[in-house]
């Protein structure tokens, strides 16, 4: 079950389950954006105004969260508004993990940024507030309440499209500035690593 889907690193991440012959169910506001295939289940929707959320995860083994408006999480955090209602929804149906994309700007929970990623947070990347703290909230909600789903967080750096740029690796220091594409190819691959459950990590390009 992918939710932002249609997103910059979502369209590659439902595009590349799709190759790899997974069977993909998708919410989004305008589901044109999505890709025809026999294996793709498209629903119209919104995180913000979502009903049938137990029947959407009905059958469901992984729920992915790719998600960001920058504008509305300015003044609301719609993020975590949505995993709130979204776990008790995994409970109730019985799916156990939960990959959340945040930004490598977004500090984890106790953890402090480096002084390098904090002076960009507070200048260059200002604007972005909003979204920094809406997923910090996701962080420590999931930490403090959620600790029975095997959920997971990548907080990805994202540097624009383009063709691949090698390959991402879990790091809780190093911090890469990827592709979309290697993004969504990374979440991809720690859905199955046991080892990144209730983890927070950055991703760096392979040395």
């Amino acid at each position: 079950m992918v939710f932002g889907g249609t997103g910059a690193t979502g369209r590659h991440f439902v595009s590349q389950a799709l190759e790899q012959g997974h069977r993909v169910r998708a919410l989004a506001r305008n589901t044109a954006k999505l890709p025809a295939h026999n294996n793709l289940e498209a629903h119209t929707g919104s995180v913000t105004e979502i009903a049938g959320l137990d029947s959407l995860l009905d059958g469901v083994d992984n729920v992915v969260a790719m998600l960001g408006d920058v504008e509305a999480q300015k003044t609301r955090r719609i993020n975590t508004e949505f995993v709130k209602v979204l776990i008790p929804a995994m409970r109730r149906t019985g799916v156990k993990r939960f990959l959340y994309q945040a930004g490598g700007l977004s500090a984890a929970p106790g953890r402090k940024l480096s002084p390098e990623l904090w002076v960009i947070r507070s200048t260059i990347a200002r604007s972005f507030i909003g979204q920094h703290r809406d997923n910090e909230a996701v962080m420590q909600y999931l930490v403090d309440e959620a600790m029975d789903i095997e959920w997971m967080v990548h907080r990805a750096g994202i540097g624009g499209d383009g063709s691949t740029k090698g390959l991402l690796l879990r790091s809780e220091t190093r911090y890469s500035v990827a592709t979309f594409r290697d993004v969504a190819a990374y979440n991809h691959r720690i859905l199955d690593e046991e080892s990144a459950i209730h983890t927070s990590e950055f991703s760096s390009y392979q040395k």
